[in-house]
């Protein structure tokens, strides 16, 4: 029997929560990923980080609202989340505005650690 190898993996969230399917199935694989003892990460870039946004109202279009499970990453053992700062700002947000705790990145910051992953998945 062979020793599983644990592996780097980032997931890097681009798009707004509503209106496609990228966000939700990011967040489905990562769950997944991290049920196999991986090391994970989530990024939240550019319209992504909506994804983290407190207060998300989906009434209106008929669509649930998943943001809680983002405060349910932490059982999943998923404690590694970035936003990078140039995407806050240019949404006027700030970490008051977000649902969970993450780590603010420069762009250049990001970049620095994409390098150190195995494995970079973008949705």
């Amino acid at each position: 029997m062979s020793d599983s190898v644990v592996k780097k993996f980032m997931f890097v969230n681009r798009k707004a929560p509503y209106g496609t399917i990228y966000a939700l199935e990011s967040l489905e694989v990562v769950l997944i990923t991290a049920a196999f003892d991986q090391d994970v990460s989530l990024v939240f870039l550019d319209d992504g980080v909506y994804q983290l946004r407190k207060t998300q109202q989906t009434k209106g279009i008929e669509i649930k609202n998943f943001s809680p499970t983002y405060r349910a990453l932490d059982g999943y053992d998923v404690e590694k989340l970035y936003v990078e700062k140039e995407s806050m700002d240019a949404r006027g947000l700030t970490e008051d505005d977000l649902l969970v705790d993450v780590a603010v990145l420069s762009s250049a910051e990001m970049g620095a650690l994409m390098n150190e992953q195995d494995v970079v998945l973008s949705f």
